[in-house]
């Protein structure tokens, strides 16, 4: 989200390339895929690169059951690690418009979306251009963020670099030690800032509810996000909604839990039924 920097994007292997410069192919598919078999499209979050997907890649591959493996492939925006030669990009909606051209490729099978914090905002606005399209997406998973229609603009891309790398020690996912590493610093700081830019200048532009499916993922301490603010979501799909609340879990939850993130992966998403299907061990059940 607005203020979501968490894990930054710093040199490390990179993932197997895909064809597009805005995919990366974390696991591959089958040559041969059998019916119903999902690709998952990972979007990162604010000063995030496609590897930070690498352990859900492995936890997908852990749970696929029989003759139908999901291929996992993940976006990787301009301006960082591989692409670090490119222009970043600090409109939201560019950034929708770039992975949905590399995406909309992929829609011969399933897909499902997958997005942390800004990655969430930019997969929503996604699945709208590939609906638009009539090739929506079997399942939308948004993780770590408020619903489009309750974004709150900020401030954060304006402030000094002293006061972003405040803002990245409050999300607490991101190793202090690195934070502490000019050079390391002085290459992540300008795409946390083209990120949070992006973010805070985003207003969801009204239109009609997805048609598409929405888990909501969430901590229920999540010093940016609240649990009402993730069932929000809610209110953008006519497609069935499930709420997970993990206790005990901050804006950076899903680095303990890939294993259940890529449960809701690899399942049947959540059907219409005009309630609100909640996930949470303090209170599971309907909520009209």
């Amino acid at each position: 989200m607005g203020c979501d920097t968490g894990t930054v994007a710093l040199p490390r292997p990179r993932p197997a390339p895909a064809v597009d410069p805005w995919l990366r192919r974390l696991r591959p598919g089958p040559a041969h895929p059998a019916a119903g078999a999902a690709r998952v499209v990972c979007f990162p979050h604010a000063g995030g690169g496609a590897g930070t997907y690498r352990p859900l890649a492995t936890a997908v591959a852990a749970r696929t059951v029989g003759d139908r493996p999901h291929e996992v492939l993940a976006i990787q925006y301009p301006g960082r690690n591989d692409r670090i030669r490119e222009a970043r990009v600090e409109d939201l909606r560019a950034l929708a418009a770039g992975a949905h051209r590399a995406v909309a490729a992929l829609a011969d099978r399933p897909l499902v979306l997958l997005g942390h914090s800004m990655g969430a905002l930019v997969a929503y606005e996604v699945a709208r251009l590939l609906e638009r399209d009539g090739t929506g997406p079997a399942h939308l998973v948004v993780s770590g963020a408020w619903a489009p229609s309750r974004v709150r603009g900020g401030t954060v891309h304006l402030r000094d670099d002293d006061g972003l790398i405040d803002e990245i020690r409050r999300t607490r996912g991101t190793d202090p030690r690195l934070l502490d590493n000019r050079d390391v610093l002085a290459m992540a700081l300008p795409v946390v800032r083209s990120d949070y830019k992006a973010v805070e200048t985003y207003r969801h532009r009204p239109g009609p509810a997805l048609a598409t499916p929405v888990t909501a993922l969430t901590g229920d301490r999540d010093p940016l996000v609240t649990v009402e603010e993730a069932a929000a979501w809610a209110e953008h799909t006519a497609g069935g909604f499930r709420l997970r609340v993990f206790p005990g879990g901050d804006h950076f939850y899903l680095t303990g839990h890939w294993p259940e993130v890529a449960d809701h992966l690899v399942t049947a998403p959540p059907r219409p039924s005009g309630r609100c299907e909640v996930l949470w061990p303090a209170g599971a059940g309907l909520l009209a």
